[in-house]
């Protein structure tokens, strides 16, 4: 029954190796979320599907392609989920000190941030 108070959230990049991928380690053990990552392109490590967006109350994509692609493939599901396009581009690697510190920055304005040794 704790898992219903969570906040769900699904992190989006292209490959769901890195940047979306890395997003999720952050946030994992975060005990007031349940965070999952997926990837937009046939060849993602987890290739999103409707599901996942129904499932998702924030959506939080890496790029504006992303974010395009999501907008004209699930319309009708998005209907009444937030979500946020970071604009970070696909230039770094898992768990990069730079990109966790730059996703930290940025999901503040929207979620908490996990105070712990991933910076």
């Amino acid at each position: 029954m704790a898992d219903k108070l969570k906040t769900k959230i699904l992190f989006v990049c292209s490959q769901n190796k890195l940047r979306s991928a890395t997003a999720e380690k952050i946030y994992e053990k975060v005990q007031h979320y349940d965070v999952r990552s997926a990837g937009t392109d046939k060849s993602a490590r987890i290739r999103i599907t409707p599901g996942h967006i129904g499932w998702a109350d924030w959506i939080f994509v890496m790029e504006k392609r992303h974010l395009s692609l999501l907008r004209n493939k699930y319309r009708e599901e998005l209907q009444g989920r937030r979500i946020v396009c970071l604009n970070i581009p696909d230039e770094y690697d898992f768990m990069d000190r730079e990109l966790v510190l730059l996703l930290k920055s940025l999901l503040s304005e929207y979620i908490d941030v996990p105070e712990d040794d991933t910076d």
